[in-house]
């Protein structure tokens, strides 16, 4: 079995969620309950599935995701779910925000690129699913050269395997609604019908923010708080 990652693996993110605490709960309040939310994520890496350790595709997303799986329920004043939108989605956005200065998806030459980036993923995950099943299973699709548009889509999801399997269902949101800004900060538009989530797949529809595919839809959030693309009705 391939060893999972340690919270000493995840660095950055261990900075970001400690810098959180400590400004909303005080620092020695913020360091009592990270020291719970190491022992909880020791703990799920117990019986953790294989994903490939630190070789897995997207592995900062899933193992990012176990820290704040782990962070969430240890809160004491258990805020509503939305108020960490923000703080999760920059930390694990940040780097679009750094890469929106030189892609912009409204020019032809870059969304056809940003296709390219996500065919060679695509071909990863599925070699690397092959090998470890509990992972990402990708659905690669053609380019649209027709619309300008790039699309794939995920029918298995370790994080809401994981959230469903812990009971986490309601926190999963907060990583599946980072990818709406991620994409923006591209000068893209994400058009997405469902997450594995609340849906039997998670799709990815990217065009640039000037495509007038994405004039048609207007993002929503539904009841489980997923935010979802829903097409604007004439």
């Amino acid at each position: 079995m391939s060893e999972h990652m340690q919270l000493s693996d995840l660095s950055e993110y261990c900075t970001a969620v400690q810098d959180w605490l400590n400004t909303r709960y005080g620092v020695a309040e913020g360091a009592r309950i990270w020291e719970q939310v190491g022992m909880q994520y020791n703990k799920y890496l117990e019986d953790l599935p294989d994903y490939g350790g630190k070789q897995a595709a997207h592995a900062f997303s899933i193992y990012g995701a176990l820290l704040i799986f782990s962070m969430y329920p240890l809160l004491p004043d258990q805020p509503p779910i939305e108020e960490l939108q923000d703080f999760v989605t920059h930390m694990f956005m940040s780097p679009f925000e750094r890469l929106g200065k030189v892609f912009n998806l409204n020019r032809r030459a870059d969304i056809w690129l940003i296709n390219q980036v996500f065919q060679k993923t695509g071909k990863k995950d599925r070699k690397q699913y092959l090998t470890y099943p509990a992972g990402f299973c990708n659905v690669s699709e053609p380019y649209d050269k027709q619309h300008q548009a790039t699309r794939y889509h995920f029918t298995q999801c370790p994080n809401a395997e994981f959230a469903k399997k812990h009971d986490l269902m309601h926190v999963l949101p907060l990583f599946c609604n980072s990818d709406y800004w991620g994409i923006s900060q591209l000068h893209g538009t994400l058009i997405r019908c469902g997450t594995c989530g609340n849906a039997d797949k998670c799709d990815y529809c990217v065009v640039g923010s000037e495509n007038p595919m994405a004039k048609e839809y207007e993002i929503v959030k539904d009841e489980a708080g997923y935010l979802v693309s829903r097409k604007i009705q004439k």
